[in-house]
């Protein structure tokens, strides 16, 4: 395809691509983040557009016609995306949930620092470990995936194709279910000391109730549980990198769901 060429098949086809790269670029945590300048975030979809649309873009006779057409096309665009960005973020609400169990755990519940990419006040703990997740899943190359996805969905996904309907829904309840079990996963290593150390001083207060265990008990669950905090990191990598694995199948089920 010519791009300098006024075709207005090929113009119209570029106007799709452009639309279905903006919409998930923008909904993406990575790329779509709100730290990032909205120059650059839109520079980067027309570089992607460009890359993209002489290889996977849509024919331009896609383009819908009559308004009500176009509105429902977009709103399926904006459908697709949210499902990109929900499916990626499971991962991250797993991390999160895990360290607030373990912030909560520490005597941490009440601490909490401010997370750039969403703008929202986090447990210490759990804003600490999603960094680790991020820089983790970035390290192995997650937002590549991202991208293999976004150039699948022009080969599985027509314009404004993928809506709502209960094949859809239960695909999601079916991700949404490995938030809890990989929270329990990440967090187990810490909670199960931190349930013996409240158990050890429970049973010294008991004992000797003369003692003021509060003074040295929770500097010593802080210890310990910064002690075990140290070693989920390679656990939690190999947690984040079979994570990754299964984004490809995740992306193609939900987007050869049927309509």
């Amino acid at each position: 395809m010519d791009l300098f060429s006024f075709n207005p098949d090929n113009i119209l086809s570029f106007i799709l691509t452009l639309i279905r790269v903006s919409v998930i670029v923008f909904a993406l945590p990575f790329f779509g983040a709100s730290v990032i300048p909205q120059t650059i975030k839109a520079s980067l979809c027309l570089v992607l557009t460009l890359a993209l649309w002489p290889q996977l873009s849509f024919p331009g006779a896609l383009l819908p016609g009559g308004l009500f057409q176009l509105a429902l096309m977009v709103v399926g665009e904006f459908i697709l995306a949210i499902i990109f960005n929900v499916i990626i973020n499971f991962l991250f609400a797993a991390v999160q949930t895990g360290g607030y169990l373990i912030g909560f755990s520490m005597g941490f519940s009440m601490v909490n620092a401010m997370d750039p990419l969403t703008g929202t006040q986090d447990v210490v703990t759990a804003y600490f470990l999603s960094q680790v997740a991020l820089i983790t899943f970035l390290s192995l190359n997650g937002h590549y995936f991202l991208l293999s996805a976004l150039a699948d969905s022009f080969a599985l996904v027509p314009p404004g194709g993928l809506l709502i309907n209960p094949s859809l829904g239960g695909d999601m309840l079916k991700f949404s279910g490995q938030i809890y079990l990989l929270a329990l996963k990440i967090s187990a290593p810490v909670l199960i000391p931190m349930l013996l150390v409240d158990l050890a001083l429970a049973l010294a207060g008991r004992e000797a109730p003369q003692m003021n265990l509060f003074s040295f008990g929770f500097p010593l669950k802080i210890l310990i549980g910064f002690l075990f905090l140290t070693m989920i990191f390679t656990m939690m990598a190999r947690y984040v990198g079979d994570y990754i694995l299964e984004l490809a199948p995740m992306y193609r089920s939900i987007m050869k769901s049927p309509g």
